[in-house]
């Protein structure tokens, strides 16, 4: 049975009771991911949502022509796929695991459940949309306030976190779908960063070697 730790820490589930806990992990199952392994496809119908044990998943959509935008990078502790629980409607984009990974896949049914026999659970629900609302208003703010140096390096400090070395997760192809632009423009703004003496870089490793003025550029 999957350790209810993680399921504790999401808003999804933190209110919950033992008892409806327990029911819900008890019904969830891990499952290990290669990197490049795909959960689920945009369009595919849904039945199960997701909470990531380890690793990373990035939630993307495609275009027409095979271009790629990353919405959305899950990691540890994070909550996903519970959009199609509520609406029925097939999954609105692509998961796929960026590098080794678990995740525990849990039925849509004991979820379901659990939310029929008291309603009031709903109010996490709520909470967790808003969260989500947040999240898409803050990156749309971005994409009309920032230009792509900006994106780049907001992105790259999202990815640094408290750390001021740190391995790029994902490729440079991955990285520019994350900030909405071409790997070239994303390229040249890292070069800029590696030229003002901002950050360094040995391979995917890079070093902040000015988080000051590197935030500052990010706003």
């Amino acid at each position: 049975m999957p350790d209810t730790t993680l399921f504790r820490e999401t808003t999804l589930f933190a209110s919950l009771d033992d008892r409806s806990l327990d029911a819900i992990t008890e019904a969830g199952k891990d499952l290990d991911l290669r990197r490049g392994d795909v959960l689920f496809r945009e369009g595919d119908t849904p039945d199960e949502l997701f909470i990531v044990v380890s690793g990373r998943i990035a939630i993307a959509n495609k275009s027409i022509d095979g271009r790629e935008s990353m919405v959305a990078l899950m990691e540890e502790g994070d909550l996903f796929g519970e959009m199609g629980l509520f609406d029925g409607r097939g999954r609105s984009a692509e998961a796929r695991a960026l590098e080794p990974s678990v995740v525990t896949a849990i039925p849509y049914g004991p979820v379901r459940d659990l939310y029929e026999d008291d309603p009031t659970l709903l109010w996490r629900v709520v909470a967790m949309l808003a969260g989500r609302l947040r999240t898409m208003d803050a990156a749309l703010a971005d994409s009309v306030f920032l230009d792509v140096t900006g994106r780049t390096a907001k992105r790259l400090l999202e990815l640094a976190g408290e750390e001021e070395e740190f391995s790029l997760p994902i490729t440079q192809e991955e990285l520019a779908g994350m900030v909405g632009a071409s790997r070239e423009r994303v390229n040249k703004a890292i070069s800029s960063f590696i030229r003002l003496g901002w950050i360094e870089q040995v391979d995917r490793t890079y070093r902040i070697t000015n988080r000051e003025q590197l935030t500052i550029r990010a706003r």
